[in-house]
């Protein structure tokens, strides 16, 4: 069955919609393609994986996440058609030539088709894991909280009072659809806007950046390499790029030439905006981050580019795939399944890549599970899944950034950008509001998920987080 929808008229401005970018004139048949059809590749990957990674109506979908922001560059004139029986979104526009398509592949989500083709260039997996037994299990690995009163040091009241401030959206301009709060391996608060199931993946944006970080850390851990080494990747063997190594990459250090021209400006929507083009076009990510010549010394310069964790990404698929293992279920059996998410969908381009600079998907729960790992320092249950020291390295600031803000994959507060987080604070974080802020000195855990209209948002988390640090009464000697 197919559904034809033409939204009412609504026009949005500058598009968030950007990327053309391919290294190599030709390499790319959308490479002549005008700012309307990258809107529109992008788009239908948005709504694909509305539909079918997150339950959710399309017209709903489109209203409440697509047309409502200008940075997604929807259209009055944009068409959709749904078919349901391939499960594809095809997206027109009569200021394009080209309509797009993207299509959805099971447990690796939805893709952004290349123009003119029809399918998929890999076999998808079924990697979900059969959790409904044991869900009756005590949370992290279940989801039946811990029964009784909690710690006597928190003060309950303000903290309820501050997950109501947080959620109440209509106060201060947020969006924010879910919340947890996890204190010494307790979740001590949830919060879930109306209509949000608990158990709904989010679009987490970058988020997954650190996942991709964790998956290296396995790697690590299963003697596979070592951070200092120089990241295996063959292109770069006979050239500068041979001197940039795995630890560089984690650090967004490579020193690459890969640009990021950012949204909503004229250069947005050119082919020469590298770190935008793998969310707006049927590319093979992959290969993309590898192509792009060296500019200055690693370790020199930081640069917040997608071609140092793509990379990364690339690095995992050779190894996992060069012992025999399939690597669509890797992030399962490696992590995932070790520490009880349930809920997590990663998606990947054309040829099966996993797009973890963007494309990830995973409830509060899981993201809550995936902070804990670390504020264990890598234990879980007694096993060691990330190597000793490896938290201590994603959680200090990388020598070449000069406002101490990054580690590893990670987001810190080591130079005090944020006076109501403690400084030891590190995150995870995500486009338009997501973050999973792992904070040691405090035992905890702090989610928030859903799509942040503006540049309000650090000044709300960062009000949030403190109200919830104080909630629980710690000693100040964290600051």
């Amino acid at each position: 069955m197919t559904r034809t929808r033409a939204t009412p008229g609504f026009s949005l401005a500058a598009s968030l919609a950007v990327l053309v970018a391919a290294p190599v004139s030709g390499q790319w048949p959308s490479d002549d393609a005008n700012p309307t059809e990258f809107n529109l590749a992008m788009n239908a990957k948005m709504l694909c994986s509305g539909i079918w990674v997150q339950g959710r109506d399309p017209a709903l979908h489109v209203a409440g996440d697509l047309r409502r922001f200008d940075h997604f560059g929807w259209g009055d004139d944009f068409t959709y058609e749904i078919d349901d029986e391939r499960k594809r979104v095809t997206l027109s526009s009569p200021r394009s030539p080209h309509a797009r398509i993207a299509q959805y592949s099971g447990d690796q989500g939805c893709a952004v088709l290349p123009r003119g083709m029809d399918n998929v260039q890999f076999t998808p997996s079924e990697v979900g894991a059969d959790w409904p037994n044991r869900s009756w299990q005590r949370w992290p690995m279940g989801e039946r909280k811990s029964d009784g009163a909690l710690s006597p040091e928190i003060d309950r009241a303000a903290l309820t009072e501050a997950l109501d401030w947080a959620i109440a959206n209509h106060e201060h301009g947020q969006n924010t659809r879910a919340f947890v709060v996890v204190h010494k391996g307790r979740i001590i608060g949830e919060r879930y806007a109306t209509g949000v199931p608990r158990d709904r993946p989010h679009l987490s944006w970058s988020q997954g950046k650190s996942i991709t970080a964790a998956l290296i850390g396995v790697l690590v851990q299963q003697g596979e390499f070592s951070l200092d080494q120089p990241a295996p990747v063959a292109e770069w063997a006979n050239d500068a790029r041979s001197q940039i190594t795995i630890a560089d990459l984690l650090r967004m250090s490579s020193g690459l030439s890969f640009n990021n021209f950012g949204l909503g400006n004229e250069n947005s929507l050119s082919t020469e905006n590298h770190h935008f083009r793998i969310y707006f076009d049927g590319i093979n990510v992959f290969d993309h981050a590898v192509s792009f010549p060296a500019a200055v010394e690693p370790n020199t310069r930081w640069r917040y580019l997608n071609s140092d964790p793509l990379t990364l990404g690339r690095i995992v698929r050779q190894t996992v795939e060069a012992r025999g293992e399939d690597y669509h279920a890797f992030p399962w059996t490696a992590l995932f399944d070790r520490i009880g998410i349930k809920n997590a969908v990663l998606e990947t381009d054309a040829w099966g890549n996993f797009i973890l600079t963007g494309y990830d998907y995973m409830s509060a729960r899981d993201w809550a599970r995936f902070g804990l790992l670390h504020l264990q320092d890598g234990v879980w249950d007694g096993e060691r899944i990330l190597p000793e020291g490896w938290v201590d390295f994603i959680s200090t600031p990388a020598p070449a950034s000069e406002a101490r803000n990054y580690g590893g994959q990670f987001w810190l507060n080591a130079g005090g950008e944020y006076d109501r987080i403690p400084r030891d604070a590190f995150w995870p974080a995500g486009f338009m509001g997501q973050n999973t802020v792992v904070i040691p000195s405090s035992d905890l855990v702090i989610v928030r998920l859903g799509p942040s209209p503006g540049d309000e948002y650090a000044e709300y988390m960062n009000e949030f987080v403190g109200r919830v640090v104080e909630a629980i009464d710690v000693p100040n000697s964290r600051y």
